[in-house]
This record gives C-alpha cells, structure tokens and sequence, in this order.
C-alpha cells in the first residue's frame, strides 16, 4: 500500500507518518510540505489513499488540489485533515470530492479508521462532519455570507481575516498583487463589508480565525 501525506507543518506530517507506519508495517509512507509537490507526486505515481491539509502555501489550496487530483485519479480516495472545524470546511471538501474530513485534534485517534473505511470503498464521516453536511442541505438552511464565496475567495478572506497584506498575500500564494487584490474586492462586494478591519472583526465574531 502507498500513502501520500501533505501538510506544511513537519512536526505533523512526522506524527502521521509514524502513526501510519505503525498501523501499516508494509505501507510506503511519503510526505510533501506544499500544494505543488503533492500535485507532483500524484501525477508521477498511483497512490492507495491520500491525506492533505486544507491550506498549504504556495500553490493550490487543498481544495483546488482535491479537484485536480480527482479529475486525473478519480478512484484515489482523499481524506482532509485540518486545523479548521468541520463547519468552516467539512461541506466543500466533501463536495470537491474528498472521501473524509478530519481536524487534526481528533487525528490520532481517528486517522486510522479513517484510513480503512475510505480504502473499502467508502465515505468517512465524523458525527460533526455528518452534522455539518446535514445542515448544509437543510431546506430552510440560511446561508452564511462566507459560504457564497469561492474557494480561493474563501483561503483569501482567512489571509485578510489575520491581518496579512496583499503583498504578504501575493507572496504567500504566488500570486499577483493583481489578482489578489481584485478577489478581495469581491470578498468585499459578496460579503457586504468595506475594508480590511471589517473582514477581520466579523471573522472574530464569527469565530472563523
């Protein structure tokens, strides 16, 4: 079995990796710190099941990769291991594609199982991730402003939210101070805010950073 891991944290990826190696003494267990050396790995080799964080600069967000991966392997099952709780993400990871959604506080002790549902074939889902997608699909479910944004608007809005500049943004993501700054004037426009400091306090009111 081969198990690719990417998360730009090492202390993580070295804890998972122990974790998996343990669990899967024959396994081979490969890990990358970015977007672009997962997208690497997945184009150059056939993988059993892949674990990735949400937000691993520079390059795609976990998200994008998670729409690249399935269109050229779509049988690669992916779990998302992340930081954020399963409300802020769970939903458009599980609708990109994903098989699973973990935070990573509840990675120890539920990576593995994880690891073997998604390899049977099926969807891994916690009761908080279960929760989250019921909730979404709700018929009178009343729409967040954050979840009209796009993918990339959203993995910027989280950038603003912690005080980053356009030109830290730029840098982080590499991308243009262009192109950054016009996602966030649609951030501004889809979210009814009118500056920076406005991204921020709502983003601590609502508890997303």
């Amino acid at each position: 079995m081969r198990i690719l891991i990417a998360d730009d944290h090492t202390i993580v990826r070295e804890g998972i990796k122990m974790l998996l190696t343990e669990a899967y003494s024959s396994a081979e267990v490969v890990d990358v710190s970015d977007s672009v050396s997962l997208m690497k790995e997945v184009m150059s080799s056939k993988w059993d099941v892949i674990i990735s964080d949400i937000s691993m600069p520079p390059g795609d967000s976990g998200l994008d990769a998670i729409h690249k991966i399935k269109a050229h392997t779509p049988s690669t099952p992916i779990l998302i291991l992340s930081m954020h709780a399963p409300e802020q993400y769970a939903v458009r990871a599980m609708k990109s594609g994903a098989a699973g959604y973990l935070t990573k506080g509840a990675a120890t002790l539920e990576l593995v199982n994880a690891v073997n549902i998604v390899l049977s074939g099926k969807k891994y889902l916690s009761p908080e991730v279960a929760y989250a997608l019921a909730d979404a699909f709700e018929p009178n479910h009343h729409k967040n402003p954050v979840e009209n944004l796009s993918d990339r608007e959203l993995e910027i809005f989280k950038l603003l939210a912690t005080g980053k500049t356009v030109t830290e943004i730029s840098r982080e993501l590499s991308l243009g101070n262009n192109t950054i700054s016009t996602v966030r004037g649609r951030v501004l426009e889809k979210m009814g805010l009118r500056n920076n400091m406005e991204i921020i306090k709502y983003a601590v009111d609502h508890k997303i950073v």
